[in-house]
């Protein structure tokens, strides 16, 4: 009992920071859900959210420049804006660590008051997000940014998680990248908002632009159009029009998107919680047993020992 009534006062007590941006209690919190330590439920349930705060994905594939082109709209909106970044790197399948390079890359933003930076580990979530990644995104729309921008690992086709995330996709692409685009159409290709060539300087740009145009007469017509935008991040050329489609887009988001996306984003922590006290080795020992039995037939065991 003790202990709630103490857990009550932190919460009650981070919470209050949060609203001011307090970047101590902004961490601490963020940890406290990323890690699932007592009380982070209470502290979720109590979130003031401000659901009208743009989250902003960036997604491609790796080597795209999507570091590169977050920094520079970093430069470009920081002084009259205050963004958040979330930077979701790859979990090593056999340490369980993280480089967390994406920060290194962002360094001269570090002692800026109106950006804030976090890295998170997808922990071996798929779709180039981190599994609590949802949860962190209201912890920051409870502070008092602008913006918040989602940059996804950069693995490739499966990477549309972040379609149900973001209020606005934006994809990154690079020119030279033909087959690429055949082998991404059915995936990522088709859930972006705003399609950005990167490192546009070369005739190969126009080749995809043209590619990319032509991809967008066959996806199913909206009321919102995807542009389709060059941009030189090393020299920051086209990225006032970046800026200018990511603000027209944010205007335009409808009621019917939000509901679609809120829709989702509940299915999915439907599931995070119902598989929260699986036992993973309770799992290894049971199959241990019977893996060994020459009729084993994986669909009949998970309906004898996990029935709906």
């Amino acid at each position: 009992m003790y202990f709630c009534c103490e857990m009550n006062v932190q919460i009650k007590k981070l919470l209050g920071e949060i609203k001011k941006a307090n970047v101590k209690s902004l961490a601490r919190s963020i940890s406290i859900v990323e890690n699932e330590e007592k009380g982070f439920d209470e502290l979720l349930q109590a979130l003031q959210i401000n659901y009208s705060i743009p989250v902003i994905g960036f997604t491609g594939p790796p080597g795209a420049g999507k570091s590169t082109l977050i920094n520079v709209l970093l430069q470009q909106l920081s002084p009259t804006k205050k963004i958040a970044v979330l930077a979701v790197d790859p979990t090593s399948p056999f340490s369980q660590g993280s480089l967390l390079g994406d920060r290194v890359r962002m360094n001269e933003h570090f002692k800026n008051p109106n950006v804030y930076i976090r890295s998170l580990a997808t922990r071996g979530s798929l779709g180039g997000l981190s599994a609590k990644t949802i949860e962190i995104t209201d912890v920051l729309r409870s502070a008092n940014f602008d913006y918040v921008f989602v940059e996804t690992v950069g693995v490739g086709q499966n990477e549309v998680e972040i379609a149900w995330l973001a209020d606005t996709t934006v994809l990154i692409l690079t020119p030279g990248a033909g087959d690429e685009i055949q082998t991404l159409k059915s995936g990522i290709l088709e859930i972006a908002d705003i399609y950005v060539i990167n490192k546009s300087d070369t005739p190969a740009a126009d080749v995809l632009k043209k590619q990319l145009t032509g991809m967008l007469h066959l996806r199913k017509q909206c009321d919102w159009n995807p542009p389709v935008i060059k941009t030189i991040a090393t020299t920051s050329e086209g990225v006032d029009e970046l800026i200018k489609q990511i603000e027209k887009h944010a205007e335009h988001y409808s009621t019917e998107s939000k509901t679609g996306l809120f829709s989702e984003k509940i299915l999915r922590l439907i599931q995070q919680n119902r598989m929260r006290d699986f036992d993973k080795s309770k799992l290894r020992m049971l199959l241990d047993k019977k893996i060994k039995d020459k009729d084993f037939n994986m669909y009949r065991f998970v309906k004898e020992n996990y029935p709906k």
